[in-house]
């Protein structure tokens, strides 16, 4: 069962109450569970004392990412700063463009969906969050913003992890 049906099933069987996280309230006060390192596709979860470049994303009510493609080498940990310029929640996801179109799928159906995966970071307006992240493999990945309506009007970018 993929990552996405067991938290959809998971959440469906906790009752509504267990899905509120995703819209506008904030997420300051939510306690920080210790990130699970799990290889994806796309890397996996990185130690911040390992990271020795901080790239910084803004985000906007535009529904845009700046910039838009960034490049990392394989094996690169790297900080992603994402800082949001808006006055809207808005997130990073990093993923393949299946994983992405699929969980954007998701969140239509379910826009109250809360997760934490290493691989996500939630924003408030005005705010900034990291997300640090080992690049352990090459190719090109995406990032987006997958609150309902933002992925759909664009809200996207390219990561390129090379050698």
């Amino acid at each position: 069962m993929n990552t996405f049906a067991l938290l959809l099933a998971t959440a469906l069987l906790a009752g509504p109450a267990a899905v509120f996280a995703h819209g506008s309230e904030t997420h300051d006060d939510a306690p920080k569970a210790a990130a699970v390192k799990e290889q994806k596709p796309w890397g996996i979860a990185g130690d911040a004392s390992a990271a020795r470049r901080t790239i910084t994303l803004d985000m906007s009510d535009n529904m845009r990412f700046t910039p838009e493609r960034i490049s990392v080498r394989r094996g690169e940990t790297v900080r992603l700063r994402v800082a949001n310029k808006g006055q809207v929640m808005h997130e990073i996801v990093l993923g393949t463009p299946a994983s992405l179109d699929e969980h954007a799928q998701m969140m239509l159906k379910f826009p109250t969906m809360e997760h934490g995966e290493p691989y996500m970071a939630h924003v408030s307006p005005g705010q900034s969050g990291d997300l640090v992240w080992n690049f352990n493999r090459e190719g090109s990945f995406d990032f987006a913003c997958l609150i309902p309506g933002h992925y759909q009007a664009g809200m996207r970018g390219t990561i390129t992890v090379t050698q």
